[in-house]
């Protein structure tokens, strides 16, 4: 008796820009997605929290390629601080550690709240929470945490550009800040949160997260995860590397040599530079390419569609920023 006949998978390539909910995992989204585009090959570039809601930048098929580059670019965020109270989670969803009395909180002026938020802006050392994806010793920090162990991550570098304080609401002896926060890939917000409130001496944690935009990428072109239709929400390859990158328009022979390995004469006058996309004369991306000593060379290359039977490409995960 015959197998019965495999579905073909999609060939499409490109990035979705979805929306994210609350309560949904980045992984959710992608399983989802994967069902909506036929494809196991989707990946995702910077994880958001159950709690978080926001853009979320997805590829499909060759295009998860791109999402090495989405990773490391910078990152706007709208969030909630909450003054008063210390959590095990620098968030909303971790059980409370310390609480300041509501006439502490009361007393902490806008002055010094002002601040406390320019000491943190700019290039700081921060420490990551001690629930985050960072792996220590093979192992997600977080996981080390719900399995009752002590974790205290070392601080790094990151670059909060801005850290702007939009309105402040006293809510039941808490004071609730609404702020919104551009800064470096591999910052958390919550961090923010946990910081400034120590530094005030009242404690804080992070009530809410919206991720808004992605390097040249916003929320504003982003679909709801429950109204996603994949075809129509696609950005192509070539479209979404010419968002990312400068772009080097090639001629048929040009396209025919960076596709065998063949390095080209860069444009007149051009520096040492890269990564640029590569364009074809039809509108293809051939490859992503890096200008050397007067010639461009392939560092990338992406393949025509190609069919999406075999294993799912691996998803560029960074730790999330919240």
């Amino acid at each position: 008796m015959n197998a019965p006949r495999r579905k073909p998978g999609s060939t499409t390539s490109g990035l979705v820009l979805i929306d994210k909910p609350q309560g949904w995992t980045s992984h959710d989204a992608v399983a989802r997605t994967r069902r909506l585009a036929n494809t196991r090959k989707v990946g995702h570039a910077g994880t958001l929290d159950p709690m978080a809601t926001g853009l979320l930048i997805l590829g499909i098929n060759s295009s998860t390629r791109l999402l090495t580059y989405v990773v490391g670019l910078d990152k706007e965020y709208l969030a909630t601080i909450r003054l008063g109270a210390a959590t095990t989670t620098d968030d909303a969803e971790g059980e409370e550690l310390t609480r300041a009395p509501a006439e502490v909180v009361d007393a902490v002026t806008a002055e010094a709240i002002a601040a406390g938020i320019q000491g943190l802006t700019g290039d700081i050392s921060q420490r990551p929470s001690a629930v985050s994806a960072i792996k220590v010793d093979g192992k997600r920090a977080y996981a080390r945490v719900r399995a009752g162990e002590d974790v205290e991550l070392p601080a790094r570098p990151v670059t909060v550009s801005e850290f702007e304080l939009l309105s402040s609401t006293p809510v039941d002896g808490f004071l609730d800040l609404e702020v919104r926060v551009v800064c470096s890939s591999g910052t958390y917000i919550r961090a923010l949160a946990r910081d400034l409130g120590a530094g005030l001496g009242v404690g804080g944690h992070l009530t809410s997260l919206r991720r808004t935009r992605i390097g040249p990428f916003g929320i504003d072109a982003a679909d709801p995860l429950d109204r996603l239709d994949v075809a129509r929400a696609l950005i192509g390859p070539a479209d979404a590397a010419s968002r990312l990158f400068g772009r080097l328009d090639l001629s048929e022979q040009q396209a025919i040599d960076l596709g065998h390995g063949k390095r080209i004469d860069a444009p007149v006058g051009t520096g040492d530079a890269g990564p640029i996309a590569a364009i074809s004369p039809n509108g293809s991306l051939i490859g992503l390419v890096e200008y050397r000593a007067g010639q461009a060379k392939s560092i990338v290359n992406f393949p025509p569609d190609e069919p999406a039977d075999g294993p799912a490409g691996s998803p560029a995960v960074t730790e999330d920023a919240s």
